[in-house]
């Protein structure tokens, strides 16, 4: 689906199915790296963090959003009150990042601790409304 459209808004990508604890790519090939949403869902999940490092060019910079396994009820609540939806979606969506997407997210301390088996020596957080940000630098 994304490379249908991205030939029709006339944009040259190329996109690789594979494995984020075994990317298909040489090192230090990128100098950005963005996973959104998908890390509380790697299986290797510090396998995957060496993989950036490794696919990383020096001074090469990741950014991983996802959400805070520490946010409360209430800033969920806010969160999907602001997106618009009817009452049943509404309650689906919170439901589904109580139950679902939070028990399976990760705190700060959390990536801390796997940053530290990793090469990765260089990182700060941001907080963003529900969501974390890691920016993990290549030294």
């Amino acid at each position: 689906m994304a490379g249908e459209r991205a030939a029709r808004a006339g944009v040259d990508v190329d996109f690789r199915h594979g494995n984020a604890s075994a990317m298909p790519f040489p090192d230090e090939a990128f100098d950005f790296i963005v996973c959104r949403a998908a890390f509380k869902n790697f299986s290797e999940p510090v396998t995957a963090l060496r993989e950036m490092h490794r696919v990383l060019k020096p001074d090469g910079q990741a950014l991983i959003i996802d959400l805070r396994k520490e946010v409360s009820h209430a800033e969920i609540a806010r969160y999907v009150d602001g997106r618009g939806r009817g009452r049943f979606d509404a309650f689906v969506m919170t439901m589904t990042f109580r139950h679902m997407l939070r028990p399976r997210a990760y705190s700060k301390a959390d990536f801390a601790e796997m940053l530290g088996n990793t090469p990765f020596r260089r990182y700060e957080f941001r907080e963003e409304s529900i969501g974390l940000e890691l920016w993990p630098r290549k030294s």
